[in-house]
């Protein structure tokens, strides 16, 4: 028998779908003469196109497991990191059994492969095969190393409960003793999910992204206390390889501070610095980055709104800060920049604060020459969310609440509306002579912060209506706010 026997020449690149989610099979194009075959096991730019749409999975290791006999048994295993598998020489039965927490735990598929076909097997899946010829080469591609400290999941080969239709009975095959005593099925601990790391997680984008995502034990929640994203260090700081997501709603946000030297030095450190560490840790790692950019990183100067395209100009140090970070995080190739504009969440904000001085009697004025959107954070949240469940598209979403465009001086006016005051009580303002005679550092504010949210609504999620949004906040926040001093 030669090496070419049995092989199917001349096909074109197929990939078959499986019951199993994320488990598919390829099958590869062989080319063969008199001297043998050639075929690209593994194209990454074939594979990862539209049409194949295999994940990028970013191989590190190939290992081979020869194996002289017919009969020969390994498995079930499952482990944290990808499988590309394939057969160099030889053929198997491969048995797949979902062993990730889900509604397909448990399933099973099996089929043949030969040096014709491949198989992708996602993290989680057990793994386990059956030679059915002497000297096969079972070959896979793995994109992690293997470490004592990470989690393993095994599954006996003979589980009743899967039924797996091996071609040579088992009780007549070599198998290794620790594959013969794995658990039974229905004393498995399934394999959680990446982790996703949410940072920030005590600010009002933080408490906001704790609401919509939840607690759960995959779900991490770190806050400046517990997880220093500026340290040097911070790549061994954990075993990355065990999460899928990072959510990264740290940052420094004292814009005028920004403008003074130790603000200065403590924003590029917050919003550049630790952007950088961890967009490393998410490229080294193949983590999806979730970045939140801000409209400071523009001029204003623009006549219309500003999309995801628009290149940045920042005003200040605030905006430059952030528009580093901007370009930093777009070097990950699984990135998403959350640009957002006149952030309201459960703390301190533009909303109480209107909705205090009109209970307290106090007639204020409000700029009137910055036009934009405000942006609840659960609308963030909730974004972040979809756009993560749905695996949209790499890049930059610009993200606020929808409606017409307003001023500050607008939106105060239907707070004090909305809250049963006269709005004629709210005088406008130029932003000069709002903060004429002010001695600390002033940061320059884009009078233009309109950003266009086309594309996530192209995604498939429609942000709520600023106004209904604010009247939505002061129904929850109307009585608290009244009992407390102004912020």
């Amino acid at each position: 028998m030669t090496v070419t026997d049995g092989i199917q020449f001349g096909k074109t690149l197929q990939v078959t779908t499986t019951p199993i989610p994320g488990l598919v099979v390829l099958d590869l194009p062989v080319h063969g003469d008199a001297r043998g075959w050639f075929k690209e096991n593994w194209q990454r730019e074939k594979m990862t196109a539209p049409g194949v749409n295999l994940p990028d999975f970013g191989p590190v290791q190939n290992n081979i497991s020869f194996n002289d006999q017919v009969g020969t048994t390994r498995g079930i295993h499952a482990e944290p990191w990808d499988k590309y598998v394939s057969v160099a020489t030889g053929r198997i039965f491969g048995a797949w059994v979902d062993l990730r927490q889900g509604p397909t735990f448990g399933a099973v598929y099996t089929t043949e492969l030969d040096p014709s076909r491949a198989i992708f097997v996602p993290r989680g899946v057990g793994n386990s095969y059956q030679t059915l010829e002497p000297d096969t080469a079972y070959t896979y591609l793995v994109n992690d190393h293997w470490s004592p400290t990470a989690t393993y999941t095994f599954l006996n080969l003979a589980d009743e409960t899967v039924a797996i239709d091996w071609p040579i009975p088992l009780d007549t095959v070599e198998i290794s003793d620790k594959d013969k005593n794995h658990p039974r099925l229905a004393d498995v601990v399934p394999m959680p999910p990446r982790k996703i790391l949410i940072t920030g997680a005590n600010g009002q984008l933080g408490r906001a992204l704790r609401d919509e995502f939840g607690d759960h034990p995959h779900i991490e929640y770190a806050t400046r206390d517990t997880l220093d994203l500026t340290d040097p260090g911070l790549a061994s700081a954990r075993r990355w390889r065990d999460y899928g997501t990072i959510i990264n709603s740290a940052a420094y946000t004292a814009v005028d501070k920004a403008e003074t030297p130790e603000g200065r030095t403590a924003a590029w450190a917050a919003n550049v610095t630790a952007v950088g560490h961890l967009a490393r840790i998410a490229t080294d790692n193949g983590i999806t980055l979730v970045h939140i950019s801000s409209d400071y990183v523009f001029d204003g100067t623009k006549e219309g709104e500003y999309t995801e395209t628009d290149p940045v100009s920042p005003l200040g140090v605030y905006g430059q800060t952030k528009a580093a970070g901007d370009a930093l995080a777009a070097t990950c190739p699984r990135h998403y920049i959350i640009r957002t504009s006149w952030v309201i969440g459960d703390g301190n904000n533009f909303i109480r604060t209107m909705a205090n001085l009109a209970a307290k009697g106090i007639n204020p004025k409000v700029v009137n020459d910055q036009t934009g959107r405000l942006t609840f954070t659960p609308t963030i949240a909730q974004a972040i969310h979809h756009l993560l469940h749905t695996h949209a598209e790499p890049g930059i979403y610009n993200v606020t609440n929808s409606g017409d465009p307003a001023t500050w001086y607008d939106i105060a006016r239907d707070v004090f509306r909305l809250t049963g005051h006269d709005p004629n009580r709210v005088t406008p303002v130029s932003t000069p002579d709002y903060y004429t005679g002010v001695s600390a550092p002033v940061a320059p504010r884009p009078s233009n912060s309109k950003m266009s949210t086309v594309r996530l609504e192209c995604c498939g999620y429609r942000p709520a209506p600023a106004m209904d949004s604010i009247a939505t906040y002061l129904a929850a926040y109307r009585a608290p706010a009244m009992s407390r001093d102004l912020p």
